[in-house]
């Protein structure tokens, strides 16, 4: 293995000492419910030179003394919503409520004029969902969502080979994003219309309706394994006019976190990102492209030990103006709507 080989995110890590001369962003959390709460504010308590958390809100008052209690959220102001979003300096929030809430939430932050953080999937339904994300549009906020592939340095990778042609026409996307679900998981999966494909299958759409676009149509088929009606076996497959790609979201798969993948497959070559979350790239080619050579190869690239670090260090970016975020609303309207049909619970407004 060669030092040519890796495309590190050291750079984009190193950027936070940039900003240590200039005053800290003052940041806060709504919910703590969501699947990824807890990583989302130690990502946040890490990057100190970049973010200043000032509180956190959690409108389950039951949760909040094991909220006050938990090493994550300690020492944290525990603030109703108004007063957080009233917090002097505030600049942005990060909404981590379950997704039955999440959407009026981040609406309510918007509304206070601040930008947001909003974890996947967004909204139970579309038309929720779409008149939010305009409304940020029209007051000029930025709406991240919590998609954290999109910062991982092998989609990073794959986001170049597509753009620059490497990979040519592409034809075919096969992605998997599975795991075994615990009993709690089950529950929770269970309570959403949509099951394991709207709440997990969304993260590798996200991938495809950024490489592609939205499809022109989208097919769901459901197979469930148990007996309590959960969606936990689901498949969807997506056309586009001279591409298909096909997702799987297995909730009964043992091995699922280690078979995550995503495929991407054209005239010109192939790109296999395998476990998907681990750097481990498969690259094909038909002609040399950039540091790559003709033909077949597999390495390694280097992944931020913080999984959600990037994001937030792309989002200071952002609320400082520096850059704009690379995702806009056309492309999280149209990703919603995917999510929806490929759960097979879209419902056309």
């Amino acid at each position: 293995m060669t030092r040519r080989h890796f495309i590190t995110t050291a750079s984009a890590l190193a950027a936070t000492s940039a900003f240590a001369a200039e005053p800290r962003l003052r940041i806060g959390q709504i919910g703590t419910t969501h699947s990824h709460a807890g990583g989302k504010m130690s990502a946040l308590r890490s990057l100190k030179d970049l973010w200043e958390v000032v509180g956190v809100t959690e409108p389950d008052a039951s949760l909040h003394t094991s909220v006050k209690e938990s090493a994550i959220y300690g020492g944290l102001p525990l603030l109703p919503e108004e007063e957080l979003l009233a917090a002097p300096g505030l600049k942005a929030v990060v909404v981590e409520t379950r997704v039955e809430a999440s959407c009026a939430v981040a609406l309510r932050c918007l509304q206070a004029g601040k930008h947001i953080h909003l974890d996947k999937p967004g909204a139970l339904g579309h038309a929720e969902f779409k008149a939010m994300r305009l409304e940020a549009e029209k007051r000029g906020l930025t709406v991240q969502m919590g998609y954290m592939l999109r910062y991982n340095p092998a989609f990073e990778l794959l986001f170049k080979a597509v753009r620059e042609g490497w990979l040519g026409e592409i034809t075919e996307i096969d992605a998997a994003m599975g795991k075994l679900a615990d009993a709690a998981t089950r529950k929770d999966i269970g309570s959403l219309p949509g099951g394991g494909m709207f709440e997990l299958g969304c993260h590798v759409m996200d991938i495809i309706v950024t490489l592609l676009g939205k499809p022109e149509a989208v097919q769901p088929f459901s197979t469930p394994n148990g007996s309590d009606g959960v969606k936990d076996n689901q498949m969807a497959v997506l056309q586009y006019p001279k591409a298909t790609a096909v997702v799987r979201c297995n909730h009964t798969d043992p091995f699922g976190g280690p078979r995550r993948r995503f495929n991407v497959t054209g005239t010109e070559g192939t790109l296999e990102i395998v476990p998907l979350e681990s750097g481990k790239v498969n690259l094909s080619l038909k002609q040399p492209r950039g540091a790559y050579k003709k033909g077949s190869q597999s390495f390694q690239m280097e992944v931020p030990k913080g999984r959600y670090d990037l994001e937030f260090v792309d989002l200071a970016k952002v609320v400082r103006g520096e850059k704009s975020l690379a995702w806009n609303a056309a492309h999280d309207i149209a990703l919603h709507e995917t999510v929806l049909k490929a759960a097979g619970v879209w419902e056309k407004p």
